[in-house]
């Protein structure tokens, strides 16, 4: 197990983070299945309307979901930097600290899902044929934040030292586990919807515990009783961290149910096909997002052991490795979108042609423009990973502002096309403030000398 571990501040940098982020990827395709399978099952087996009403509940979803990650990985950014400066002590003080803080998050979350569910999908004009559904899906999910926090705790922790291949096997087993379950609940004990939501808890239940049992294996992590112990200097630093990219991760969220709400009132088939393309939008950005955990990870360990050169050699590898990633993945998407967007579409002929259209011209638009994603996410997770995460939060800011005028005012212009727009508009406006942040933040840390005593320059 301890061979798993992976220090990230020696060895060439293309290497590192390119064979860091594999199984990252490899796993967030088996991730992704539990959307897109959740998907399929409910769009082929309960129609158009159970489909909307899972699309209806995206946003709000992945708000609760981007807070939850915003604050594992901030609190992974120090665990990072103190195993590359080589302090296990503190790493596990750290570790412990995160995990007293998750618990608390996951209680008040729970609380907050529950309470502010069902204003929330009114105040987004949620049909009412689909209101019901969409309801009872968000409230089992939202029952189970605890589990979903603990996994991308644990996870987190494994990925700062440098273990992509643990989180991979867990969500291989985890994946299947949804799998079967969601068949097993949804078309042999007929559950619906709800056995969607249920199957999906379960399998995150079976991940977090994979990696849990892997965690006590590593003897660096040997964790006692005082290790959680809250420390106020160590846990202001633990939300300083976390608290901007959950922030950052809610403006998002509330940027996309903005839309959300705009796509609500087009009608029920659009939002299918809306919902169908938008449940690859996972599928696109897996590459990305594995990129950058990679760049989180490395940036922190390298600034921990001071070596800013290879911060900054880092971080050119990671943009030519994403870019060509992102045109490779855009090519597949344009080839075969149809047939797969098929997979999630069923009702009368004339309303999967509909959705269709609607499906394929969105993931078009998505994939022609994946490369301001991918750098989008490269260059926030090297700043994030320098340990200022307030920059990249105004970018989310600046995301929100984007997206929510882009769907105002586009459509307006070139009819409901311009929903698909507000996105790409969103990406590139992020990016504008992050290139900019990233040559501010580097120009102050990569001038210093590093481990070697060398002086680096900014960039």
């Amino acid at each position: 197990m301890a061979a798993r571990i992976q220090n990230m501040t020696q060895g060439k940098p293309p290497r590192l983070i390119f064979t860091f982020a594999l199984p990252l990827m490899v796993g967030n395709v088996f991730q992704q299945l539990y959307t897109v399978v959740d998907t399929m099952v409910v769009g082929k087996y309960l129609g158009v309307d159970a489909l909307a009403a899972l699309g209806a509940s995206d946003w709000l979803n992945w708000m609760m979901l981007g807070i939850i990650q915003g604050f594992t990985q901030g609190f992974a950014i120090l665990m990072a930097r103190e195993f590359g400066a080589g302090e296990f002590g503190r790493l596990r003080d750290v570790i412990g600290n995160s995990a007293v803080l998750s618990t608390v998050f996951s209680l008040l979350l729970v609380a907050l899902g529950q309470g502010t569910a069902r204003p929330i999908l009114l105040l987004l004009q949620t049909p009412n044929d689909i209101l019901p559904s969409t309801l009872l899906y968000l409230r089992i999910m939202f029952l189970g934040v605890p589990i979903v926090m603990a996994y991308n705790l644990f996870a987190s922790i494994l990925r700062s030292l440098g273990d992509g291949k643990t989180p991979l096997q867990a969500m291989m087993v985890s994946a299947s586990t949804n799998v079967v379950l969601d068949l097993l609940f949804v078309m042999v004990f007929h559950w619906g919807i709800a056995g969607a939501a249920i199957a999906t808890l379960i399998a995150q239940l079976v991940s977090g515990l994979f990696c849990l049992y892997h965690i006590n294996k590593l003897e660096i992590l040997r964790m006692e009783r005082s290790n959680f112990h809250l420390r106020a200097r160590e846990d202001l630093r633990l939300l300083g961290l976390g608290f901007p990219m959950a922030f950052q991760n809610c403006i998002i969220a509330i940027g996309g149910m903005i839309i959300q709400s705009v796509v609500n009132q087009v009608g029920v088939i659009f939002i299918a096909g809306y919902t169908a393309a938008n449940k690859l939008y996972g599928v696109l950005e897996i590459a990305a997002t594995s990129y950058g955990y990679a760049m989180i990870t490395y940036v922190g360990q390298n600034l921990g052991a001071r070596q800013f050169r290879r911060i900054r050699q880092g971080m050119r590898s990671a943009l030519a490795i994403a870019l060509g990633t992102s045109l490779f993945v855009a090519a597949v998407m344009l080839i075969f979108g149809r047939f797969i967007l098929s997979g999630f579409l069923s009702g009368t002929p004339q309303e999967v042609e509909q959705a269709m259209e609607v499906a394929y011209t969105y993931l078009s638009i998505m994939s022609l423009c994946l490369p301001i994603l991918y750098v989008l996410h490269v260059v926030r997770s090297a700043i994030q990973g320098m340990g200022n995460t307030a920059l990249p939060m105004v970018s989310g800011i600046v995301e929100f502002i984007v997206r929510t005028t882009a769907v105002f005012l586009l459509p307006t212009l070139i009819g409901s096309t311009g929903i698909f727009f507000a996105e790409i508009s969103a990406w590139a406006g992020a990016d504008i403030v992050l290139i900019t942040s990233y040559l501010f933040v580097s120009g102050q840390i990569l001038r210093e000398p590093d481990a070697a005593g060398e002086n680096t320059k900014p960039g």
